[in-house]
């Protein structure tokens, strides 16, 4: 599969402020994968470690942290010369080696012409968490499951995702591509990201099968609940999980902890929800009362919306039938438009590397995403189907005059007096070459 991060890894290798790398990401979206295949590519040979499967390795860093001696041992472990430059020393796993994870440290000041990569699936929870971490001295990504255009190219549509990579205007695309386009993005609503699912699909075209998968990572996660998560906190996590579809559900997504039970409080859950959000499986949208710059300055954070990290698990978890893809918009407005909204916050993340935030006017407006550009606050409204309504827009011009207006729907690139729709197959592609000028 051609992932986005294989760039990002290559950019790493090449930067002058290269430091050891911690790749975090939630559990199954490929990062083991994506570093054997980088290693493969980009150096000569890889040392591999995985402190889950082989709890010995973590005896190699009980006495010395000096990475010089570290390299000794390891290359005798792995069988392979670590070279200075010419291998990729991959840590994976590394959250159940504290040490390990405090030797990035020494890697950086003493031996940095040495190339690591470390990686793991909880190492979020890890990172927020250990004193030790090495705060200064590691250069950081985060791995997603796969976005749309990736999708595109793992189902062998390569050359529709170029083209519109290099789609670069915002004359609408011909009907029949655009038709086309919809039809794949209904495609993705049901399966989503994750990289087995996807090869699933690729491989054998079973939607049946593709649900099996993904009710077993949702299974796989909620075991991880149980075995790394502090143990006065699991039976919360696990309520907050599977309350998302729920609460997404509503027409008003804010996340209502009234609705967990009469009493529950936000401070209840505090710990809860940031675990799930350390761990990759979550992304939190707070309210924004002010749309000024820093959004994250003006933000109230006891109020938020939550998304899941991948759609088609929101879909799996809400039991949606796979059917739903083949019966016109449908899968588009299904329960107030959840998969929609969800499926922009996570391309959102996963492309612009932003976080989202959302604005109300007093129950009478609501824009779905606060967009933070170099120069500007966008507000894009997201609207399940081909919808034209536009009052929050309009609300929201009047309150801030804002320089576009953007909303997102299955229509194609359409131009509406101030506002600019975007298809949802575009929506990374945001914000495209608008006129400074409306349009005759």
């Amino acid at each position: 599969m051609r992932r986005d991060i294989y760039q990002l890894l290559e950019d790493w290798k090449q930067s002058e402020r290269r430091k050891p790398l911690v790749l975090n990401g939630a559990r199954q979206v490929g990062k083991t994968y994506a570093l054997k295949h980088f290693g493969k590519t980009s150096y000569k040979k890889t040392a591999y470690l995985n402190f889950e499967k082989d709890e010995r390795l973590s005896q190699y860093f009980d006495g010395t942290l000096d990475p010089k001696q570290l390299i000794k041992v390891l290359s005798i472990h792995t069988e392979i010369e670590i070279e200075p430059h010419q291998t990729l020393l991959v840590l994976d796993e590394i959250q159940e080696c504290p040490k390990a994870l405090n030797s990035l440290k020494y890697f950086c000041e003493e031996a940095n012409e040495y190339h690591v990569v470390a990686a793991g699936s909880l190492l979020g929870v890890k990172t927020a968490r250990e004193k030790g971490f090495p705060v200064g001295k590691v250069n950081f990504l985060h791995m997603y499951p796969l976005t749309f255009f990736e999708f595109l190219s793992a189902i062998g549509q390569e050359k529709t995702r170029v083209f519109l990579e290099q789609y670069s205007t915002y004359e609408p695309l011909p009907n029949p591509m655009h038709e086309k386009l919809l039809q794949l993005l209904k495609l993705y609503f049901f399966i989503g990201g994750m990289p087995e699912a996807v090869a699933e699909y690729v491989k054998n075209e079973k939607l049946d099968v593709v649900r099996e998968i993904q009710l077993e990572i949702l299974s796989a996660y909620e075991k991880d609940f149980a075995k790394h998560a502090p143990a006065h906190e699991t039976m919360k996590i696990t309520t907050v999980w599977k309350q998302v579809h729920r609460q997404l559900a509503k027409e008003n997504k804010k996340f209502i902890f009234a609705q967990i039970r009469k009493s529950a409080r936000g401070r209840d859950y505090e710990e809860a929800i940031q675990w799930l959000a350390d761990a990759g499986l979550i992304h939190k949208s707070y309210l924004v009362e002010s749309p000024k710059f820093p959004l994250s300055a003006y933000a109230d954070n006891n109020i938020f919306k939550i998304f899941l990290s991948d759609v088609g698990l929101l879909g799996a978890q809400s039991n949606l039938s796979p059917q739903i893809v083949i019966d016109g918009d449908l899968l588009f407005t299904e329960f107030k438009g959840a998969l929609t909204e969800n499926y922009v916050a996570q391309e959102i993340i996963a492309t612009k590397h932003r976080n989202p935030y959302y604005w109300t006017s007093e129950g009478t407006a609501e824009i779905d995403f606060l967009i933070e550009g170099d120069h500007a606050i966008y507000p894009l409204e997201v609207k399940a189907g081909a919808s034209q309504k536009k009052k929050s827009l309009l609300v929201y011009q009047q309150k801030y005059a804002p320089s576009k207006l953007i909303r997102a729907t299955t229509m194609n690139l359409k131009h509406d007096g101030d506002i600019y729709n975007y298809p949802l197959y575009l929506i990374s592609k945001f914000p495209l070459n608008i006129p400074k000028q409306p349009l005759a």
